[in-house]
């Protein structure tokens, strides 16, 4: 990336697609903003710039590079090689990390890897934070995977209640569809993620509860 770019980035504030952290923390937080770019859209984590664009710059890239190689490499599941980039920015060294969209949908952040038990949990981005997915939402990154088996499904009573109500309320969640359809929760969350997957539905993720919208209804 040459410097211009780096400055038209910190310019434009975190988004998306970028985020910055004035200094590294640990593998654990840093794979957590990995893994919301690989599941989400891709995206800069940019390290040595604090969140109102101010350049600090970072006191030991190499050494800074590599918690960021533990973190994609232990505390991802499945792990990913970000492109990792030095910018010498008025005189200070910004440590850029360059993360792809990925195919092998969902990366899950792995907490206490060299323990027995460890906990694993996806992450996306939601305007400028990186939230934890829904069951639905890790469920639906599953059925992006390249690996994933061929969806297959038909279209029944239950689903042309949702496609009313949606029609009606432009909007529901999964306790909306078990409640106008009289059924469990469970089953309901199944039933949507594969109207996502189908293309019928579209998932919004908020930081209290998912909601889903038509597809042909989003402007």
């Amino acid at each position: 990336m040459h410097p211009l770019e780096l400055k038209d980035l910190i310019l434009e504030g975190e988004t998306s697609t970028t985020e910055f952290k004035r200094k590294f923390t640990t593998p654990v937080k840093i794979a957590k903003e990995i893994s919301a770019f690989a599941n989400t859209k891709g995206g800069f984590l940019i390290f040595g710039v604090d969140d109102d664009g101010s350049v600090y710059g970072v006191e030991s890239e190499k050494g800074e590079i590599d918690l960021v190689e533990r973190a994609s490499s232990f505390n991802l599941n499945p792990p990913i090689i970000p492109d990792i980039e030095i910018i010498d920015l008025y005189g200070k060294d910004i440590v850029i990390v360059l993360v792809e969209e990925s195919s092998e949908k969902p990366h899950k952040v792995v907490y206490n890897p060299d323990e027995k038990k460890t906990k694993q949990i996806a992450y996306v981005r939601v305007g400028e934070q990186s939230v934890v997915a829904s069951r639905e939402m890790t469920k639906i990154l599953e059925g992006t995977n390249i690996n994933a088996e061929p969806l297959r499904m038909s279209v029944g009573d239950n689903e042309r209640r949702l496609f009313k109500y949606l029609e009606k309320h432009k909007r529901a969640t999964v306790k909306d569809f078990a409640k106008i359809c009289n059924i469990s929760k469970r089953r309901a969350s199944q039933l949507i993620v594969r109207l996502v997957r189908a293309g019928v539905l579209q998932i919004h993720q908020e930081s209290s509860t998912d909601y889903y919208t038509l597809v042909e209804s989003i402007e």
